[in-house]
This record gives C-alpha cells, sequence and structure tokens, in this order.
C-alpha cells in the first residue's frame, strides 16, 4: 500500500469525523470502515492511530469510537486560545515588520474566490499560527497551533457556510489593519470579539446538535458547568 493511499483513507475520515458525518461518540471498527472509505485494513489501522494522536477519535475496548465533543472543553480551550492571543496580538504591534504584515493580509485574503470548508478551515488555522508567529514568542505560535488543532472539528461547524468563511476573513482582515496601525487597543479588541463571536457561534451550534443527537446514543457531552478549583501545589 503506498503513502498516497494511508492519505487518502487519513483525509477522507478525518473529514468524515470533522463534518460530523461520523457522529461524536459513535462506535468504529476497521473492518466497518472498509466501505466508507475504499481501503484496505492496513491504510484504515493507520489513519486511525492518526487520527487518535488529534484526539479525533479514541480506543475503546477493542475497537475505536470517535471522541465524543465535550462542551465544557470547548470552552476551556477557547479561553486559552483567547489569552493567547491577547498577547500575540499585544507583541505583533510592537515587533512584526510591514513586510511581514502584507504577507498575513495576504494570506487572510487568500483562496477569497475558490474557497471550500477544507479551504478556510486551514486558512483561519494558518492565519492566527502566522499571527501568533509575529509576537516573536515561539510558545504563543505552539500553544495557538495546539488549540486549533483540538478546536479542528468543532471549527468545522464555523466554516460550513460561504457567508461564514467571508465573514471570518473580513474580521481577520481587520485585526491586521489594527496591527498594521500600530493601534494595539484596536487590534487587541478586534481580536476577542472575533474569537468571542466563533465560540458563541460554536457553542450554540453544539448545543443543538447536542439535542439533536442525545436520543441516537451519540455523545456531545458537558462534563462541568464551570471549572473545579485547583488546588495548590
Amino acid at each position: 500500500m503506498t503513502p498516497a493511499h494511508d492519505d487518502n483513507a487519513y483525509n477522507r475520515l478525518r473529514a468524515a469525523v470533522l463534518s460530523l458525518e461520523l457522529m461524536p461518540g459513535e462506535r468504529l471498527s476497521e473492518r466497518g470502515l472498509e466501505p466508507l472509505l475504499g481501503a484496505s485494513r492496513t491504510p484504515i489501522r493507520a489513519a486511525l492511530t492518526r487520527l487518535e494522536n488529534e484526539g479525533l477519535v479514541q480506543r475503546a475496548g477493542r475497537g475505536w469510537q470517535v471522541t465524543p465533543i465535550d462542551l465544557s472543553e470547548v470552552r476551556a480551550v477557547m479561553e486559552y486560545r483567547e489569552a493567547l492571543e491577547t498577547a500575540a496580538v499585544t507583541l505583533a504591534v510592537e515587533r512584526a515588520s510591514d513586510e511581514e504584515l502584507a504577507a498575513l493580509r495576504a494570506l487572510a485574503d487568500a483562496h477569497r474566490d475558490r474557497d471550500d470548508e477544507e479551504t478556510g478551515l486551514r486558512d483561519g488555522s494558518d492565519f492566527h499560527v502566522a499571527l501568533a508567529r509575529l509576537s516573536r514568542n515561539r510558545f504563543f505560535a505552539d500553544g495557538m497551533a495546539g488549540a486549533l488543532t483540538r478546536l479542528a472539528r468543532t471549527r468545522w461547524l464555523e466554516v460550513r457556510t460561504p457567508e461564514s468563511r467571508a465573514q471570518a476573513r473580513d474580521e481577520h482582515l481587520g485585526i491586521v489593519a489594527a496591527v498594521k496601525d500600530r493601534d494595539a487597543e484596536r487590534a487587541v479588541a478586534l481580536a476577542v470579539a472575533h474569537s468571542r463571536g466563533t465560540s458563541d457561534r460554536i457553542l450554540a451550534q453544539l448545543t443543538e446538535e447536542r439535542r439533536r443527537l442525545r436520543g441516537r446514543g451519540f455523545s456531545i457531552i458537558d462534563t462541568s458547568a464551570a471549572p473545579p478549583p485547583l488546588r495548590a501545589v
């Protein structure tokens, strides 16, 4: 089996999980996925292992399961992402060159006329990681990449329509313009508004999906209405 076949199985399975074609909590088996993916068990096993590393599937006994979506975790990661981006944008105002910001603006508006869900998701991730890199602090960039990976399945809900993708690109352009103007207050305000708007829409859609899926045995869960207190070290 060639690496291309392995990638095809992985990409198809990943898209099915992200788009909720395979539902949160749904049981999976290597043999049962063969007709869906048009692949043999070896590339399917490799695809499942890659998705396990991304947190999209998990082992369930002798088989597999699409990882349930935990609304509490989504809220926590969204808070973490906002804190990272606020700090990164503040530093980018001070440290990013005009040439870097021109490149970031081009990235924000790339593919507008040839857009789809996968492109919108990828371009959004690339934009936010590139923006974090302009802080000159690699920990912000690494943290942003990790947060977006954790949110990949839920962010798919935000890029399902052309209107939502266009809105995201416009908001990205507004953030770039504020950074280019060296207006930290406005840049942070726009970044926070973008993050919270995305968060609110995603959580609303997940709550609706939770109601729809509740009677079908699939899992969008909420493990905690409020984060537990942390113990002192």
